[in-house]
């Protein structure tokens, strides 16, 4: 049995708030609750978003039972001191180790995460758009779990 990828995504996107403490969205630009109301997070944030993922298993027994969750995470900021602040705690908080161990818990509720991977490090990237200039840092990130 294949773990689903939605437990995953959650649990990293909640990892990478507590590891930034900045907003993480999912696929899109993250909301804050102002008010009563829902509001575009300010700078600096993050987004998520789901890669293809890659399918793997015990010979003669359930090739499913590992997935390979691939994910891009982009960290933006005003300025590119900022984008790279964030980037480097994104890094640290999702691979980063202390004594053997992840720094930070990745828990799910269903599977068991056994790798995470580092692939692709980018620099900050200035853009300007109507809403003013920002600068993006896209990082990607492999996570592995298995159901057994």
């Amino acid at each position: 049995m294949t773990v689903p990828r939605r437990p995953v995504t959650r649990a990293l996107a909640a990892l990478i708030e507590e590891a930034t403490g900045r907003p993480c969205g999912t696929g899109a630009l993250p909301r804050v609750r102002v008010g009563d109301e829902w509001v575009p997070a300010p700078v600096p944030y993050t987004v998520l978003d789901s890669l293809p993922g890659v399918f793997s298993g015990p010979p003669l027994a359930d090739w499913h039972a590992d997935a390979a969750w691939s994910y891009q995470v982009t960290s933006v900021g005003a300025r590119e001191d900022q984008a790279e602040w964030l980037a480097d705690r994104v890094r640290a908080g999702i691979v980063g180790r202390t004594r053997g161990r992840w720094t930070c818990e990745l828990a799910l509720s269903q599977g068991r995460v056994i790798d995470r991977e580092l692939h692709y490090d980018s620099a900050g990237e200035p853009s300007v758009s109507a809403a003013g200039a920002i600068v993006s840092y896209v990082q990607r990130f492999t996570i592995t779990v298995t159901s057994s």
